[in-house]
């Protein structure tokens, strides 16, 4: 039994180095220029990728020179491959007199390259990490024998999803197209809005293992020099295997880890970030998300929509105010009810106070646990209804909040009087514009909520100063988080609780844009003479 296992052993070994071993080259390793060394090394790299593909053909009369076109099945368009790089391949290099015998090897690549392929974005390319990432990016390369560089094509040909309207920031009045999840889609929306040639839009790549592409867009002359700086800065310091979304990149370039305020604002609408790049700002773009972020993010800015600026200015400053006012109640709310029925009933009118103490004669909980416990089933009916399918989402919601907010009541769990502050403050919440800011107010809520309990009104007081503090403390990109409020810019109030005319907004914001403030030269430069 031994010596029958020891002979097959010896056999399998002896088979092992009878077969070639094909290493797969090092990333950063250059292309031979061999052709079939190099197509050797690539399908052993992509030997377990079936959706890589490789076609080999020889061009010329006298099929001289032998070529091959690697793509990815279901990123490249096949249509492209076959009539603008295949057929004009074939052609013109059949067509050429005296074939391609005896040519020197430079000259070839250069007229292939010039006259044979009928397509508009060509890179060379030299080594095979490159290589790999053109493949895989959806783009066709081409090598060819004795050229020791490849031609990447851009080829692509994904399905994607088409320009439609956002649904996380809606308008009544404006435009309705939002980005979607291709990168050089939304650098179109931006570019319809904004034709001007000082509209950079530098790229780059980030992951070690996604290589996401990203976009840095800017209108040079009127962003900080010292912001956009930053960014790059900021953004070449990310080492990570992979980004998926804005998300990602948004957490790693923020200033502050450890509070609760988005210091990076996002959003899906190209007007908005046209908006912000005419004020200064910089944009983010990343492949395969339809949000662009903007830095630098400002408190005031959470609280703005984009049809401020499309309606009147009274109506946009009325709307504002209610804005602030909706911030107001739904981060004090329940707080400022537990303060005045626990600690304050002095404060209270004196039918109002029986009224709320006939109410809660039959509940056995504080108002504090009467508010934890409705703001905590208010908030995973809230996430039900996110999660769910839309048919039935808002369906569960809607119903799930009356029928249980009945049913306690009359089970004398809590009082009518708190489902009705639960209530307003849940709706005020879904005033705020921006998402991120409004569950930043979600989760400083219960805080407020606890220090009432625990201090009356004082407490409040001190939840607010130390809120106060802790906005003051922040910065996005080095300007300060409160600006224009704090510090406090005159300038800059025109469009900051209250939106002036159009014609009044002559100035961009000091800190956003501080070497190009002006808009225009006079609002009076415009106006035709009267006739005397």
């Amino acid at each position: 039994m031994n010596t029958f296992w020891r002979k097959k052993l010896s056999m399998k070994y002896n088979q092992s180095e009878l077969k070639p071993q094909v290493q797969p080259p090092a990333l950063n390793d250059p292309l031979t220029g061999i052709l079939e060394q190099d197509l050797l090394k690539i399908k052993e790299t992509f030997k377990k990728s079936n959706d890589v593909l490789f076609s080999e053909f020889n061009l010329g009369i006298n099929e001289a020179i032998r070529a091959a076109i690697i793509y990815t099945d279901g990123l490249a368009d096949t249509t492209i491959i076959q009539n603008s790089i295949l057929d004009s391949l074939m052609h013109e290099t059949s067509q050429m007199e005296g074939g391609l015998e005896g040519l020197p090897t430079e000259f070839l690549y250069r007229w292939i390259k010039k006259r044979s392929l009928t397509v508009g974005a060509m890179t060379e390319l030299t080594d095979f990490d490159s290589l790999y990432t053109s493949v895989l990016s959806g783009n066709t390369v081409i090598l060819f024998d004795r050229f020791v560089h490849a031609i990447s094509v851009n080829t692509p040909g994904w399905d994607e999803r088409g320009v439609s309207e956002p649904e996380s920031q809606t308008v009544v009045r404006g435009p309705r197209d939002g980005f979607c999840e291709t990168l050089r889609t939304n650098t179109a929306l931006v570019r319809r809005r904004i034709k001007n040639a000082k509209l950079f839009c530098e790229p780059k790549q980030i992951g070690r293992l996604t290589k996401t592409d990203l976009a840095v867009m800017y209108i040079q002359g009127v962003a900080n020099d010292k912001v956009i700086q930053e960014v790059h800065e900021r953004l070449d310091r990310i080492d990570i295997d992979g980004i998926l979304e804005s998300g990602n990149i948004e957490e790693l370039i923020q200033d502050e880890t450890y509070t609760p305020f988005p210091t990076v604002y996002n959003t899906e609408r190209p007007d908005v970030v046209a908006a912000a790049l005419l004020e200064g700002r910089v944009a983010i773009m990343i492949d395969g998300t339809p949000f662009v972020l903007l830095v630098p993010a400002l408190f005031i800015q959470s609280l703005q929509s984009a049809e401020d600026y499309y309606q009147r200015s009274d109506v946009s400053s009325l709307i504002r105010i209610l804005r602030y006012l909706c911030f107001l109640i739904a981060l004090l709310g329940p707080s400022i009810y537990i303060a005045l029925t626990t600690f304050h009933q002095e404060m209270l009118p004196t039918p109002l106070l029986i009224s709320l103490a006939a109410q809660r004669e039959g509940v056995p909980f504080p108002a504090f646990v009467e508010a934890l416990v409705m703001e905590v089933t208010f908030e995973i009916l809230r996430e039900a209804g996110i999660r769910m399918p839309r048919a039935v989402g808002q369906a569960v919601s809607i119903v799930g909040a009356l029928v249980i907010g009945q049913a306690s009541v009359e089970a004398g769990i809590v009082s009518a009087a708190m489902v009705i502050v639960v209530s307003i403050t849940a709706i005020a919440s879904f005033v705020i514009p921006a998402f991120n800011m409004a569950i930043s107010v979600r989760m400083l809520r219960f805080v407020m909520m606890a220090l009432a309990a625990s201090f009356g009104l004082y407490g409040i007081t001190l939840g607010l100063l130390a809120l106060l503090l802790h906005l003051n403390s922040l910065r996005s990109f080095g300007i300060p988080y409160m600006a224009p409020l704090s510090p406090y810019i005159a300038d800059d109030q025109k469009d900051a609780i209250l939106r002036f005319p159009l014609k009044k907004l002559l100035m961009r914001p000091r800190l956003i844009s501080p070497k190009n403030r002006t808009r225009e030269e006079s609002s009076s430069a415009s106006k035709p003479k009267s006739n005397q």
